[in-house]
């Protein structure tokens, strides 16, 4: 079983859960707000996988723009990032899929049937 982190508002996040189920895949649902991932849990994907910590980042988020985090991310290190991330939810790229060690950011189909064996 997979995890899905999801918002429910997110159009994006909508066309995953969408997919997971035309595919039958069973999944587990995580608000990503209600429950936002702690420092430990983004901690252990990030260095688990080979993701640029930038990719967690949720870019086009209104949250992320209203903290001017594009600049102010190059000067952040790696455990200030994550500090930062683990504080908000809408601060994450989204939607996330967790099979063990393994995540899956954003919803990219072609990437999601690979990993997902399908």
């Amino acid at each position: 079983m997979v995890t899905l982190i999801w918002y429910p508002k997110c159009s994006t996040c909508k066309k995953a859960k969408n997919w997971l189920d035309e595919h039958k895949i069973i999944y587990m649902e995580r608000h990503i707000v209600e429950e936002h991932p702690t420092k430990e849990e983004l901690t252990s994907w990030y260095q688990n996988n080979s993701y640029e910590l930038k990719k967690f980042f949720n870019t086009s988020g209104n949250l992320y723009k209203e903290m001017g985090l594009k600049n102010r991310i190059l000067g952040m290190t790696e455990e200030q990032q994550l500090d930062l991330l683990s504080t908000n939810g809408m601060l994450i790229r989204r939607p996330l899929i967790i099979s063990g060690q393994e995540i899956l950011i954003g919803f990219k189909e072609k990437e999601w049937e690979k990993s997902l064996k399908l």
